[in-house]
C-alpha cells in the first residue's frame, strides 16, 4: 500500500505545487471533490481514461496521512 503514495508528486512547476498525480496535471484535490461529489470510481476513469483504480486510491491515501499530520482545535462560541 506504500507504493500507491509514490503516485502522488508535488512539483512547484505544475499546478502551483499542488499535489498532483504523477505524470499528469489531475489534482489530488480534484480527485477528492469528485469522490466527495459522489462519484463512482468508474465516472472518474471515465472522464480521465489515463487514470487507474490505483491512482484514485493514491490519492485517498495521500489525503489521509496529510490529515494525519494535523491537528485540528474544534472552536467554541
Amino acid at each position: 500500500m506504500d507504493n500507491l503514495i509514490n503516485r502522488i508528486e508535488i512539483n512547484p512547476k505544475i499546478m502551483l505545487g499542488k499535489p498532483i498525480i504523477k505524470g499528469t496535471r489531475i489534482t489530488v484535490q480534484n480527485i477528492l471533490e469528485l469522490l466527495g461529489a459522489n462519484e463512482t470510481y468508474d465516472n472518474i476513469l471515465e472522464a480521465y481514461p489515463n487514470l487507474t483504480v490505483e491512482d484514485i486510491r493514491a490519492c485517498i491515501q495521500f489525503a489521509s496521512r496529510v490529515v494525519a499530520d494535523e491537528f485540528y482545535m474544534p472552536q467554541t462560541t
